[in-house]
Parts: C-alpha cells; sequence; structure tokens
C-alpha cells in the first residue's frame, strides 16, 4: 500500500478505524488474533537436546565418558565386576550435565520474564480515552498518541503533528533527526527516508508531539522486514564474567598439567595404568571450574528478580557489578528528590503577590492566569468514577489541576481559542509556545517558560488592571527580587507571557519575539519524606549525592538544605559553559548542586566525575539526558515519569521515581556483588582442596585417597546446591556502612587469592590426615586401603559443605548466624545426607567401593570435617581483635 499518499479520512476508511475514537477492546482482541504480538521474530533458545550436547562439549567431559567407556566394554569382556565404576562414572557425569541444562534454563527463565516488566509502554486512543498498553498489544489501524521520548511502536502514517521530528537509528544507522509532517505525498514509489509523513517501529521521537494510525506491526514492519540483518540485543558479560574466564584458562591449564603429573606419578608408583588415568582425567573435571560461568549467570539472573521486587529493573547485567562500585549518585531534583506531587502555590503579577495553596475561592487574577496555563499545555484529564486522572507532565498536570479546581471549563476554553500551531518545551531554550485563534483576524501567542529566560523576550508587562506597560529595569529587578523569594521557599518557577498579534502580519519564527510579562507561578514540590534518610545512607556508605536540575538555583539550594545535600555552592550552567575540563574536574570534587544545567551540561559533569576515578550513577526521564545515562556507569531512567528514549539509553529502571529506590538498588547491588564473591571463594577453595589431597599423596608416594568416581561424586554434591544458596545470601545488614569497593580491583585482590590456597590446603591437608589415619590403624591390605579412602571421602565432602558457612563472612559465625539462609542450611543438610548415604547403604558402598564406619571412625571423620572450620573462626576472632 502506498500509504503516504493516502490521506488520513482514505486510511482511518481502509483501517476500519475512527480517529477521535480509536480502536474499541473487542476489535482490538481480534486483530490481536489475526496479526499476532507485536514483536520482530527472534531467534528460538536451543532445544533440550542442543542443551544437553553442549554440556558434554567439554574436552575433559568426553575424554572421561571416552575412558570410562572404554573400561567397560574391557570389563564386560574380561568378564570381571568393575564395570560398575564406569557405570557411576558415566552417571554422574550425566546427571552433572542435567543439573547444567536446569541452570541455564533458569536463567533463560529469568532473564526472559524481565525481559516482559521492561517491556515498553505506549500510548494510544482506545474506546475514546487516551490509554497505555504494552507495544507488544499495538495492531494495525492502533492510533498512537506520540511525543517527546516515546518509542514508536510500529510503523505508523503521521495524521496530526507539530514541530515533530525523530531518530531514525534503528533503521538506517544515522542518529540525525528527521523531519516530520502530516501532510499528504503524492508521489509514488519512495524510499522510506523520502517519507516524511510516516514514523517507524524503532525510531524514537526527539521533538514535538503527534498522532498517527499504525499500519503495520511487527514483522510487517520495515525494522521487522530485514530483522535479520540487524544486531540484535546480546546478553554483555559483567567484567567480573570476562576476569573470571581467563581466570579460568589459566586455572584449567594448572590443574591439566597436576592432572599430567598426578597419572606419571601413580604410573612411578606401579598404580594400574588405566585406572590412574581415570583417576587424573577425572580430579581435571572436578578442579577445573568450567561450571563456574553458568553459576555466576545464575545467580546474576535470580539477583536481578530480586531487584526487581525492590523496584529496579536491571536492563544490563553489568550494571549490577558497577552498582557494587558507585561511588557517586547524581539526581534530578523533581520526583527523584521531591514528591512529585505539584500544587500550586503562588501566583505573582509585576505588582501583586497571591497566595492560592488551598483556597477555595480565588479572585478574577487567578482565574485568569489559569486560563492560559490550561490553553498552553497538553496534559490531558480524564474523569473516570467521579475520579480526575492527568496523563502529561507533572508540572503541567498541576495546573490543569488548578484551572479545573477553579472552576474554569477547559475543554469550552480550548474549543473557544483553538490551537493553531506550537513551539513544543526545549531543554536548552526551557520555553513552550502555543498559537491560538483569539478572533477572525488575531493570534495569540502564549509562552510559558523559566522566569530569566523569558524575561529577556518580553518587552512590556501586564499591570493588575490588565492594560500593558514597558518593561523597565525597575519592574524587571522587581520581578528577579520576587524569584529569590520564592525560591528560597523551595518553590519551583515558571512565568507566563502572551501577545496578541494580526494574522496577516504572524511568522512562527518571531513568536517568542516582544511578549508581555503576564505572572509567575510558584509551585511546591515538596522533598520525599525518606530522602534525607536516603542521603544519610549515602553518606555512610562513602557515596556522594549530586543534584543535578534544570530548576532555578535558589529552590535547588533550599531542597538541598531540606535532604542533607551539601549546599554551600551552587554552580549554573552559565559557569560550568566558562570552565575548563581541569577546573570543571576540580569544581565536581566539592560542589553537589548544579542547576538551570542543560543535557549538554550534565554529560560534562558525568564525565568530569569519571575522569576524578568516580563510578557515576546518572539519573534522567528526558529523551534530552539519553547522552548523560549512556555516559554514566550506571544510567537510572525513571519508570513512571521516564520517556523511552531515557529508558532505552539506560542499564537500570527504577519503577518509582524516588532517590530511596537507587540507594536500595545500591544495597542489592553490592549485596548481589558479595554473594558472587563468595560463591567464586567457595568454589575454587573446595575444587582446590581435591586437586591437593590427590596430588600431595602422590608426592608422599602413597596410593590416591580417591578414586575417579569419588572426585565425581564430591564435585557433584559440593558444586551445584551449596554454590546456588550462598547466591541467595541474605544482605549484610551493615552493607551500606562500608566504603564502595574500588572497580580497577581484581576480584581476587585483598587476599583472596591467599584465603583460598590456605583454605584449600587446611581442607585438603584433614582430608589427607583421615585417609592416613584409617590406612595406617583400620586397613588390613594397605595396598587397597579401603576404609582410608571412605574417611578421606567423607572427611573432604563433608568439611567442604560446611566450608560454605565460613565463605559467609569475614566475621565469626556467632555474628552471622547459621540460620538466616534457609535455602544454604537445605542444601547443607542434603549434601552431607548424600555423602551418609553412599557409605552406608549396601548397594551404594558397593558401587562407590567404599565402606561401612564404625563409631570411632565417624568421631574421627567428624572432628576433622570441624577443624577447618574451628581455626577460620580462630583466625577471624584474631582479625577482629
Amino acid at each position: 500500500m502506498e500509504w503516504h499518499s493516502m490521506n488520513a479520512e482514505q486510511i482511518s476508511k481502509y483501517l476500519k478505524v475512527r480517529i477521535e475514537t480509536g480502536l474499541n477492546s473487542d476489535d482490538a482482541k481480534k486483530r490481536f488474533l489475526k496479526f499476532g504480538a507485536n514483536a520482530l521474530i527472534q531467534s528460538k533458545p536451543p532445544n533440550f537436546f542442543k542443551k544437553l550436547i553442549a554440556q558434554f562439549s567439554d574436552f575433559m567431559v568426553i575424554t572421561l565418558i571416552i575412558a570410562a567407556v572404554i573400561s567397560l566394554i574391557t570389563s564386560i569382556f574380561s568378564q570381571n565386576s568393575d564395570y560398575i565404576d564406569s557405570i557411576i562414572i558415566i552417571s554422574i557425569v550425566v546427571i552433572n550435565a542435567a543439573i547444567g541444562i536446569i541452570q541455564e534454563s533458569k536463567a533463560e527463565k529469568e532473564i526472559e520474564s524481565l525481559k516482559k516488566i521492561s517491556s515498553p509502554m505506549v500510548k494510544v486512543r482506545r474506546n475514546k480515552k487516551i490509554v497505555r498498553i504494552s507495544s507488544a498489544e499495538v495492531v494495525p489501524g492502533e492510533i498512537l498518541i506520540l511525543s517527546a521520548g516515546d518509542l514508536v511502536a510500529a510503523d505508523a502514517r503521521v495524521i496530526k503533528s507539530s514541530n515533530l521530528a525523530t531518530e531514525e537509528s534503528a533503521l538506517t544507522g544515522e542518529t540525525f533527526s528527521v523531519e516530520k509532517s502530516s501532510g499528504t505525498l503524492t508521489r509514488s514509489k519512495l524510499s522510506h527516508d523520502e517519507k516524511k509523513n510516516m514514523v517507524f517501529a524503532g525510531s524514537i521521537i526527539t521533538r514535538g508531539h503527534a498522532e498517527a494510525i499504525a499500519i503495520a506491526t511487527g514483522a510487517n514492519t520495515e525494522i521487522g522486514k530485514i530483522s535479520s540483518m540487524i544486531n540484535l540485543e546480546t546478553s554483555e558479560k559483567t567484567p567480573m564474567q570476562k576476569n573470571l574466564a581467563s581466570t579460568g584458562k589459566i586455572l584449567g591449564i594448572c590443574i591439566i598439567l597436576i592432572s599430567a603429573a598426578v597419572f606419571i606419578l601413580g604410573i612411578l608408583h606401579h598404580a594400574d595404568m588405566f585406572e590412574m588415568f581415570l583417576i587424573a582425567i577425572s580430579l581435571a573435571v572436578a578442579a577445573i571450574p568450567e561450571g563456574l560461568p553458568a553459576i555466576i549467570t545464575v545467580v546474576l539472573a535470580i539477583g536481578v528478580r530480586i531487584m526487581a521486587k525492590h523496584g529496579t529493573i536491571v536492563r544490563k547485567l553489568p550494571a549490577i557489578e558497577a552498582l557494587g562500585h558507585a561511588t557517586v549518585i547524581c539526581t534530578d531534583k523533581t520526583g527523584t528528590l521531591t514528591m512529585n506531587k505539584m500544587t500550586v502555590a503562588e501566583i505573582y503579577s509585576a505588582s501583586k503577590n497571591e497566595y492560592v495553596r488551598g483556597k477555595s475561592n480565588l479572585n478574577e487574577f487567578c482565574k485568569k492566569i489559569f486560563s492560559i496555563l490550561s490553553l498552553c499545555n497538553n496534559s490531558i484529564a480524564t474523569k473516570t468514577n467521579n475520579e480526575i486522572t492527568f496523563e502529561g507532565e507533572p508540572t503541567e498536570n498541576a495546573f490543569l489541576s488548578s484551572a479545573l479546581k477553579a472552576d474554569i471549563d477547559v475543554e469550552k476554553l480550548n474549543l473557544k481559542f483553538p490551537r493553531c500551531s506550537e513551539i513544543p518545551f526545549d531543554s536548552t531554550r526551557k520555553l513552550m509556545t502555543t498559537i491560538h485563534d483569539f478572533d477572525e483576524n488575531t493570534y495569540l501567542v502564549i509562552t510559558k517558560g523559566a522566569p530569566d529566560i523569558l524575561l529577556k523576550i518580553c518587552s512590556k508587562y501586564e499591570d493588575e488592571t490588565g492594560e500593558s506597560k514597558i518593561l523597565d529595569k525597575k519592574i524587571q529587578t522587581r520581578v528577579q527580587s520576587q524569584v529569590s523569594t520564592m525560591t528560597d521557599k523551595a518553590l519551583r518557577i515558571v512565568a507566563i507571557a502572551h501577545k496578541k498579534v494580526p494574522k496577516e502580519v504572524f511568522k512562527l519564527s518571531d513568536a517568542e519575539k516582544d511578549l508581555t510579562f503576564t505572572a509567575m507561578v510558584g509551585i511546591i514540590d515538596p522533598p520525599r519524606p525518606e530522602t534525607k534518610s536516603a542521603v544519610e545512607e549515602c553518606k555512610k556508605a562513602g557515596i556522594k549525592t549530586i543534584m543535578i536540575t534544570g530548576d532555578h538555583a535558589g529552590t535547588a539550594k533550599a531542597i538541598a538544605k531540606a535532604v542533607g545535600i551539601n549546599h554551600a555552592e551552587v554552580i549554573i550552567g552559565n559557569t560550568i559553559d566558562k570552565l575548563n575540563e581541569k577546573e570543571l574536574r576540580e569544581k565536581v570534587k566539592s560542589c553537589s548542586v548544579f542547576a538551570r544545567v542543560s543535557p549538554k551540561h550534565k554529560v560534562k559533569i558525568v564525565k568530569a566525575l569519571q575522569k576524578n576515578g568516580e563510578i557515576v550513577a546518572m539519573t534522567g526521564d528526558g529523551v534530552n539526558d539519553a547522552p548523560a545515562l549512556k555516559a554514566a556507569d550506571i544510567g537510572c531512567a525513571m519508570g513512571k515519569s521516564g520517556t523511552d528514549a531515557a529508558k532505552f539509553a539506560s542499564d537500570l529502571i527504577l519503577t518509582d521515581d524516588n532517590f530511596s529506590v537507587i540507594v536500595e538498588a545500591v544495597r542489592q547491588g553490592r549485596g548481589i556483588y558479595d554473594n558472587i564473591k563468595k560463591t567464586i571463594h567457595f568454589l575454587l577453595s573446595t575444587n582446590i582442596s581435591e586437586v591437593m589431597v590427590v596430588f600431595l599423596a602422590f608426592l608422599i608416594g602413597v596410593p590416591s585417597p580417591l578414586l575417579a568416581i569419588h572426585l565425581l561424586w564430591i564435585n557433584l554434591v559440593t558444586d551445584a546446591f551449596p554454590a546456588l544458596a550462598l547466591g541467595v545470601d541474605p544482605i549484610d545488614k551493615n552493607i551500606m556502612k562500608r566504603q564502595p569497593e574500588s572497580s580497577r580491583e581484581n576480584i581476587f585482590a585483598s587476599g583472596m587469592w591467599y584465603n583460598i590456597i590456605v583454605e584449600g590446603t587446611l581442607i585438603a591437608t584433614m582430608g589427607l590426615l583421615s585417609y592416613s589415619i584409617g590406612k595406617v590403624i583400620y586397613d588390613i591390605n594397605p595396598l587397597d586401603p579401603i576404609i582410608g579412602r571412605t574417611m578421606a571421602f567423607l572427611t573432604l565432602g563433608i568439611s567442604q559443605t560446611i566450608h560454605t558457612f565460613n565463605v559467609r563472612s569475614k566475621k565469626s559465625l556467632s555474628e552471622t548466624g547459621i540460620l538466616n539462609n534457609k535455602k544454604l542450611i537445605f542444601s547443607v543438610g542434603l549434601c552431607i545426607a548424600l555423602q551418609i548415604i553412599v557409605v552406608t547403604i549396601p548397594s551404594l558402598v558397593t558401587f562407590f567401593k567404599t565402606a561401612s564406619l564404625d563409631f570411632v571412625q565417624w568421631m574421627i571423620v567428624i572432628l576433622l570435617s570441624l577443624i577447618p572450620t574451628a581455626i577460620f573462626e580462630i583466625e577471624k576472632y584474631w582479625n577482629k581483635k
């Protein structure tokens, strides 16, 4: 279809929709069933069979299976019973693979559920009302309501527009804005960049607002047709995961060399060659942390879900790690530090101040101001069940609400003075202008914006009688003085001006010139009650809070004082322009309040902080905040007031536009980072203990304390359940009382490698000591030390499992407790029970080549298993002292 060459009436008729009412709910459901979800076709995740094959793609696992199969075939042909050994080895490898598949599937489900949570919402007209729906629910014929910052959900024909521009980089790769309009184009066969009356799925509205009819969704859109050629979003690895990958390779090479040495030493000690080959391969499989990246991914996915419950949707996994290191939070004022429940408190003419907050009876002057403000306004009021809801920007909502409370018929007013044109608000100009039909020959121009900006384009002012007079310096000084008085009360100020222009001489380019100053409106937006304590918590956590706002310096200072942010110095945007890079870097060290800033100033502040070595979290909600959100280490978009542009540029989405939610996100981020470190610490220390107990035995010239199946079983039991339970360990109650860790610091810094090696060696020593006691005192045949092996097998498995409590904290168990992680208690109990079962049930005793122990032998095992924990507790006590 040549949609660009059809007018609005033709399109609406073809798509069977009325523009003024939109689709009704039943029609929308039928179309959804016909056209399907509005989503690009994505590659399906691998099926169970492919996942299973992937689990056996590791070289060591393949080698072990081949060795076990050869052993099985040899045993069958030689008619001995050693084939049980091979069956158990293969069974353990299969179980390990199954656990890997479960972990992978769990991570996929978590990430998929988060994608649904972060799915963009769009405004549409349905049943005569403006409603928000998920972008996936948009169907052909939908009437899209678009404004600056919105993501275009479908290919659509523009039917109404005002100063509209889009950024179509998702389609073209070019980031510049493209002007759009609603006019009909007569030429046929235009390329999509020539279709100026069309907007396309995946593009962002950068300026203006519009209404458009959706003509294609999902795979039928322009972006859907070429989706196979587009780089779709991939899961980005965190710095920690990359670090672990490189560490794992080095560790893997070392363990392979040790396994080879064990094999050679075994042969030199006249051990069975095939048995030694199985032990060496099993040792490598058990000790190489090939499952560590998968476990970290699962822990991250679980952490992301927990963060979602606390009001933070994570879009990019590296953000979690960055949160753990955050040193600065740059926050907006309105709606983040304040309640975003704006109420008009004062109206000031050029000579008189009117207090309107809480008043029910307003004079004619105040009603006139509210009438003007309801005309220069894009908010929409909807009445449902005697309750009025507002759709729009909070400041404009406050103006519209005040007009309705003053019994002004806003709908009738807009019909009387219909809007002809508009110059939308721009964060650089800090102004918004609307042009209305006043009468047959005259336009009414209304401009609202920042007082300091608006005064510069006014040449007159209106006195109390409504008469226009010259705006001299005396009046300007009086107005500026009133601005200071109002901002000291933490009022946000919007100035209003107007003029009437003959239609025959009117030019849009001259609309914001020679205006008549009308009034200033002061809006109160009180600080959130919880903000002050959240700022204080940041201070204790070593995190600096910086307010960056486009509001007046006085208002910013008053709010900063109220919430506990250092307000000794306030720097405004004009001052930032005069500072060079070095000067700005010095300023951001001491200054915590920046006012009257533009988006480019926000980027400058963020980069200056980063060059000072800070890890910066940045909040934003508008399309113009996107550059700063991208520049920050952690971009936080507002979930309620945030535009789609801000959300797609961010790493996190805060479901509640509240500073305390950001602080909670940092707390959760630190907790997740800690839990991942605990998991890594536990897995590597236990894996090293398995290597060392076998390696040390061969160095001192004794038979292997563990067989291949013992190594694989311990690895299976201790790696899976306790490691995942550590990933959901409760957050330390004092986590926000410590300074942030340096992001430049390796995860293994601060003595972690030392602890891993010492702990692994100590656990291995207890296993070797248990083996020696059993072999020397209780075993009849020293060449087949079955009791010694059983005691070593149990000691190593139980001590590794109990070791999970040691790695939870640097504090002693008496301080942290052991009962506050029920999943960990269950995992430890299950693992110890499994260890006991394989040495007590006769059939399993035969399979695992173990022996039933007597009471004394069990006491030795339990004592030696607890010794590492006792030593670590003494060390923690000593370190504390």
